[in-house]
């Protein structure tokens, strides 16, 4: 019922891992990451050590526990090279004994649910796993590569109206036999896409997805204790993508539509994950429990944990100020002023918007 979605099991494993080493695209997209000059004058070289790079390190790899372990060790390195710290709390806000449906605000494609999963793992809860959008998954490849790692796939490109609503009927059931039955964490971000505009705001029609596997005659506040939703809020003091967010921002404003770049996406997952991101923290909310009226009820309880629980930054103050012409941290401004150096008016006004825009957020609770 679920074989096209589901991540895969430690009885898979070596068999999608022999695939992944003889993947040319994944071999390209690590060689010109790796070691760009040498990929760039002898590419089938730079692929071949890739190969045997690859070959050799998956040896030890024999179960998702053990990627994971690997992937956590990556996480630790990459934390103390790209941040000035990673924080988390809230942890006692929710019954960790039970498997909870984490929602969170989603900012980065890839480091948001990273750093949740670390501080779980951190915590000694076991790691989530994790929705991803198969607009991201253009080449089969990097789907096998996110489901050897936790990740379960929500089909985002369906033909029509009926298949998306089958669809969305067998990631509802997905979510709920994962959580009631297998006892197993899930990660979902509040809204499909980023929020590049810095707005952190649920969609209601993903919370109807959820409740589209609920029986009629369950009360909702019975289900919502099966799907035990715990909202996370996820601060970035600094994001590495701000100035490419702010140029489609800008774009959106000005034309009504952004085209993106072939492998844009690829460069937002790697900029995301080694540029700089200055404080981190993460704050696990109460769960959302009660008898909510609808849909809308809950996502609105969801946004109002989530922004109330988000840690502003001297950026996010400093950006807000600026916007509304009042004295602020001179320091501060001179870095948000480095990182809007290459931009226009208007994509510098877009890039302090989304700053801002959380400080705005909290002032309107």
């Amino acid at each position: 019922m679920f074989d096209d979605i589901r991540p895969y099991r430690d009885d898979e494993v070596v068999a999608v891992i022999e695939k992944l080493i003889n993947e040319s695209g994944l071999q390209a997209s690590i060689a010109s990451l790796k070691m760009p000059r040498l990929y760039q004058v002898l590419p089938t070289l730079a692929c071949a050590i890739v190969k045997w790079s690859l070959k050799f390190r998956a040896q030890k790899f024999n179960s998702i526990d053990e990627i994971q372990i690997e992937v956590a060790k990556y996480l630790h390195h990459l934390i103390k090279s790209s941040t000035a710290g990673f924080t988390f709390s809230g942890i006692d806000n929710f019954d960790n004994t039970k498997p909870a449906l984490f929602i969170s605000n989603h900012r980065d494609i890839v480091l948001d649910v990273a750093l949740v999963n670390l501080a779980l793992y951190k915590s000694g809860i076991s790691t989530v796993e994790a929705a991803v959008g198969d607009n991201l998954l253009h080449q089969p490849w990097v789907a096998d590569l996110m489901r050897i790692n936790k990740s379960f796939i929500v089909k985002r490109s369906a033909e029509n109206k009926r298949a998306m609503l089958n669809a969305s009927k067998q990631l509802s059931a997905y979510i709920h036999d994962t959580v009631a039955n297998r006892q197993q964490n899930i990660w979902i971000a509040q809204r499909e896409g980023r929020a590049k505009d810095g707005i952190d705001k649920t969609n209601s029609a993903l919370i109807s997805m959820l409740l589209l596997n609920k029986a009629k005659p369950t009360p909702i506040a019975e289900y919502l204790a099966e799907l035990n939703i715990v909202p996370v809020s996820i601060s970035y003091e600094f994001d590495p993508c701000d100035s490419d967010k702010a140029i489609e921002l800008a774009e959106r404003a000005a034309t009504g539509s952004y085209q993106k770049q072939e492998g844009e996406d690829l460069k937002s997952i790697t900029q995301g994950l080694i540029g700089q991101k200055g404080r981190v923290h993460i704050e696990f909310c109460p769960p959302i429990l009660g008898d909510y009226t609808d849909s809308k009820a809950i996502a609105t309880a969801i946004d109002k944990e989530i922004i109330s629980n988000y840690k502003l930054y001297d950026s996010n103050l400093v950006a807000h100020a600026t916007l509304n012409q009042q004295a602020t941290d001179n320091s501060v401004l001179e870095q948000l002023n480095k990182r809007m150096e290459s931009l226009t008016s208007e994509q510098k006004h877009w890039l302090l918007t989304m700053y801002a825009n959380p400080v705005k957020a909290k002032q309107e609770l």
